[in-house]
């Protein structure tokens, strides 16, 4: 298991993704406000099968899998199969609630009850867009590639090496990975402190110190110097 680095993007003012990262579109509710939920139409597979002349043919002009165990309508591509099997379907419960449509109330009642899964306009990007974004975002750390980037492997001796030169973040990244610590934005001109004494340090721990850490400590000076630029903080996970 690897441990990664990151700003805390989300609260930067100066992120130009920070409203589509707090922006909730969905949230998995369980089985919470079934009166709010999204649904999906949905036939049972008799239903359907009785429906239909010639099943498998039914299945391959609609690329649905032979092993399904009910018609979901999203799925059809025919329109006349489309129409024949809409009003045979049922309404089922997904489990999520789109709350960018909901009036202000429920919305706010169920962001303030709920606390399953999000889905945030984010997620809604495409990985093109997210790409692009990312290569022009000021913020992106890790050779603009993004706002994330590699700690190291879980056994890393690093905190270790930091713990022995005085250096308590770096020595403390296992237990903040472990109770999801994010350090203040205050924190980030310590980690560079730090990176400067591990960047000496290491020569005294040997030569395959230097090859094997040299790289995370260059990566954490980027973050701590990005998180100072974006007025946030930053964290291990």
């Amino acid at each position: 298991m690897g441990i990664n680095i990151g700003i805390d993007i989300a609260n930067s003012p100066k992120a130009p993704c920070r409203e589509l990262r707090t922006t909730v579109i969905r949230i998995h509710a369980g089985s919470e406000h079934m009166d709010l939920m999204d649904r999906d139409l949905v036939v049972p597979l008799e239903r359907a099968k009785g429906a239909v002349d010639d099943w498998e043919a039914f299945l391959k002009r609609n690329r649905l899998n032979p092993e399904i165990d009910s018609v979901y309508l999203e799925k059809i591509k025919k329109k006349e199969d489309l129409e024949l099997l809409t009003p045979l379907a049922d309404a089922v419960p997904t489990g999520w609630i789109t709350v960018s449509g909901l009036p202000d109330g429920d919305r706010d009642m169920v962001l303030g009850s709920v606390k399953g899964d999000v889905v945030t306009g984010w997620d809604m990007l495409s990985f093109d867009e997210m790409e692009s974004m990312c290569s022009s975002c000021p913020l992106s750390w890790d050779k603009g590639r993004g706002c994330i980037g590699a700690f190291g492997p879980d056994n890393s001796l690093l905190p270790e090496i930091a713990d022995r030169h005085g250096c308590p973040i770096v020595a403390s990244v296992p237990e903040s990975v472990r109770t999801s610590r994010i350090f203040p934005v205050d924190d980030a001109g310590e980690l560079l402190r730090e990176c400067g004494v591990l960047t000496e340090a290491l020569p005294q721990e040997g030569k395959m110190m230097v090859r094997r850490y040299n790289g995370p400590v260059e990566r954490m000076t980027a973050a701590a110097k990005a998180a100072i630029e974006g007025d946030c903080g930053f964290y291990f996970f």
